[in-house]
């Protein structure tokens, strides 16, 4: 019997003995409920990681829930995880309903007891909660480790001719798709390309490999990405794995300017700060905003971000450019349509559609689109003038994840895709030797007149790689990781440290975190919590904190001191908090550009009620949050207190907010109490596309008021006349439009009309 069945059956007689034998009891019902409950989650939560990673809950899961998701395409999950929400709240209903079914009985202590221990034991042997186990066990093993041994710090500068590289990162392309026989003409224009290179056919996914910035770190740096559980340290840091020798870093080194251009968003799981950390200087990073500028459609683009075809395009103008300056250059570039869950058709693509089983796949219709766009890139490079003087790369990032294929490729020997096409030597090679993707760095490396090592990586053409010298080396990875985790430098003690303003970064320790910021400080550990577009407000994380715990949360001053400090509750500047949620923590505004401070955690005399108290503040939603000011300030969350509800207004920006037709056609502010019966109103405002200069509908009962707005912020005040007594403004854009301003790539764009920065009643004398 497998665990996974045995785990159903054991939770399945669990609740049928409690609701049948156990009787009424609150607190057993509650205590049944949760173990329960959390079977259900953790099985949930085990179908949803397969859902994206085929692979269940792995390291992918928990660095891209801990890191940046910003940039995300997340618009095609948004039904699969709004079915998921529901069917949750309907299980836990349906829980409840029969645990409580023969509540009139009287309780049975040892039926209840057995009904715990097979809910626990249910919980013990779900695959979800093993999955979970060996991910922790597999940061905290200690004992002997043989790591150092085999990882290898590489020379910082390279000799030789060091021709130019141009390295093509292709999303989820695995060399199983170029198997002919399994599926015929898939490939066709790169597989012929990938024939006249050298191939390396054997390139296996590791551990900490398995996702696209994973798979970057592993083939630039020669290390599997692992970070910490402790908070999202590594989404905190201002530097990614700072003291590691990268290939990036090696190449600027030897005088080489790098590039790289991707068609999503650059700041997604941390992309951008990992490559500015290892030789890519930011001017020369280019995502869906840097390319929003130079390409000819900028509305042409899916969820992600730009098509393959606009993205590769711009890769050869630069790589045209660049070449013609006769400067020394490393072009790396990733695509982005074939990104699970079933890719994008770009318009420009001969075959747009691929059959199998007599059924168009939009997955391998993806895959034979992408792979047109990365051949015709390589064909017009191998067609130029400065051919002999490039080093071409194409590699998979990793191995498909669960996509519409995903069943075919499963039936497969899976390898992740890797060859070279070199413009001095264009010789075929088939390299059949066994290899990681940890491997691709240091065979670059190799063939540009550098060492044939990087960290854990060989190179395939003159080392010996550990997967090679390994019989299990994804069980060697597993035993390295504690090592690997400590790569990362992070600081275990706090005492002094700067707040930089100027730069937005918190350093302590030798470490620099990117400010807003939240630390949990205990003996030895230093758990930091950053907070993103995507991730819960750093409010909401202290809300999860012990009583006990001490924290240090360093953001703006309104979003802490509306709790702990009410005459800085409307300030835009630079907090300080520091403290527990038991006592009242402390509140202070820094001063200064440069801010040096010393962390002095004294006891505190705990009290559960300040507790409770606190987290109910922390916890309230940003539009049921009330300030005291005389008008309404649009960069701050919630609203003044004399306002009752409003509608039609999108989230809190830097200088205010916008109105969105999406949530509403109109902004409605209702106020609490009657306006007065003359008031001029003062608004603070800009318009945008089709509404600037446009006569602006604003009305207060019957009367109704024309607004004319500009680009530019501008005040402009309106008298109203409201003898109704009526409590409600309404402002009405008149031709709201799809605009990318300030939207979260991979949300749905928003439909605009105004942007509002303030709104004051000031009451008037009647005429």
């Amino acid at each position: 019997m497998s665990s996974e069945l045995l785990s159903v059956i054991l939770f399945l007689t669990a609740i049928l003995l409690y609701a049948l034998k156990a009787g009424r009891n609150n607190i057993w019902f509650t205590v049944i409920l949760i173990t329960s409950g959390l079977f259900v989650i953790l099985n949930a939560t085990l179908f949803a990681s397969n859902y994206f990673t085929g692979d269940g809950i792995n390291d992918a899961v928990i660095y891209t829930l801990t890191n940046s998701l910003e940039g995300a395409g997340i618009s095609k999950y948004i039904l699969p995880a709004t079915g998921l929400m529901v069917g949750l709240l309907l299980i836990f209903g349906l829980l409840s309903w029969i645990l409580r079914r023969r509540k009139h009985l009287p309780h049975h202590f040892g039926y209840s007891l057995l009904a715990l221990l097979l809910s626990l034991a249910s919980i013990k042997t779900t695959p979800a909660f093993q999955q979970v186990f060996d991910l922790v066990r597999s940061q905290t093993r200690q004992g002997e480790s043989d790591f150092a041994a085999h990882y290898q710090v590489p020379h910082k500068t390279m000799t030789g001719r060091k021709p130019n590289l141009v390295y093509i990162y292709a999303e989820s392309l695995e060399r199983t798709y170029f198997d002919p026989q399994a599926f015929p003409g898939l490939t066709e224009e790169l597989g012929a390309l990938k024939d006249e290179g050298i191939d390396f056919s054997q390139t296996e996914q590791l551990p900490g490999t398995e996702y696209t910035i994973a798979g970057m770190v592993a083939s630039q740096c020669g290390i599997p990405l692992f970070a910490p559980f402790n908070g999202n340290a590594s989404a905190a840091l201002s530097s990614f794995y700072p003291e590691n020798v990268c290939l990036g870093d090696i190449l600027k080194a030897s005088g080489y300017t790098n590039y790289f251009i991707q068609g999503a968003d650059l700041r997604f799981a941390g992309k951008d700060l990992f490559l500015k950390s290892h030789g890519f200087d930011s001017q020369n990073l280019y995502g869906a905003r840097e390319l929003e500028q130079r390409v000819a459609d900028a509305k042409y683009r899916n969820n992600w971000g730009y098509y393959d075809d606009t993205v590769l395009d711009e890769v050869y103008q630069k790589f045209s450019e660049l070449s013609q300056q006769n400067t020394r250059f490393a072009l790396f570039t990733l695509t982005v349509d074939t990104h699970h869950p079933d890719g994008f058709i770009s318009r420009s693509c001969q075959r747009k559609s691929y059959s199998i089983e007599g059924k168009a796949n939009q997955s391998f219709s993806a895959v034979t689109c992408s792979q047109q766009h990365i051949a015709r890139l390589i064909e017009k490079i191998k067609a130029s003038p400065w051919f002999e003087n490039t080093v071409i790369v194409v590699s998979s990032d990793h191995l498909a994840m669960n996509n519409t294929a995903y069943k075919y490729l499963t039936k497969q020997d899976r390898k992740n895709l890797f060859f070279i096409i070199r413009g001095d030597q264009p010789n075929s090679d088939l390299n059949a030797v066994k290899r990681s993707s940890l491997d691709n760095g240091a065979t670059v490396l190799d063939i540009l007149g550098g060492d044939n090592y990087i960290g854990l990586g060989r190179s395939s053409l003159s080392g010996i790689s550990l997967s090679s010298a390994f019989l299990n080396m994804k069980e060697k990875i597993s035993e390295w990781k504690p090592d690997i985790i400590r790569l990362w430098n992070f600081p275990k003690t706090l005492t002094d440290f700067t707040i930089d303003k100027k730069n937005g970064t918190f350093s302590f320790s030798g470490a620099n975190f990117k400010l807003p910021l939240l630390l949990r400080v205990s003996e030895g550990k230093v758990e930091p919590f950053p907070e993103g577009e995507y991730s819960a407000p750093l409010r909401y994380q202290l809300a999860e904190f012990a009583a006990g715990d001490t924290f240090l949360w360093v953001d703006k001053c309104f979003r802490m001191a509306r709790i702990w400090q009410p005459q800085l509750a409307l300030s835009n500047d630079l907090c300080l908090s520091s403290g527990q949620l038991n006592a009242q923590p402390q509140v202070m505004q820094i001063v200064g550009d440069n801010y040096h401070g010393t962390a002095d955690f004294k006891p505190v005399q705990g009290d559960e009620k300040r507790f409770r108290q606190n987290i109910a503040q922390l916890k309230i939603e940003d539009n049921d949050i009330r300030y005291q000011a005389d008008s309404f300030i649009f960069h701050l969350p919630g609203a003044p207190q004399a306002v009752k509800s409003f509608s039609g207004i999108s989230r809190p920006e830097e200088w205010g907010r916008w109105s969105n037709a999406n949530l509403a056609p109109e902004v409605k502010i209702e106020y609490r109490d009657p306006l007065p019966e003359s008031f001029d109103l003062v608004i603070t405002a800009r318009a945008i596309g089709p509404n600037i200069h446009r006569p602006i509908p604003v009305s207060v009962g019957e009367d109704i008021q024309l607004l004319n707005l500009a680009e530019q912020a501008t005040t402009t005040t309106l008298h109203f006349r409201n003898p109704q007594q009526a409590s409600t403004l309404v402002i009405t854009p008149p031709e709201p439009i799809i605009s990318d301003t300030g939207n979260i790539i991979g949300h749905d764009p928003r439909r605009l009309g105004i942007g509002m920065v303030n709104i004051k009643i000031v009451p008037t004398q009647p005429q």
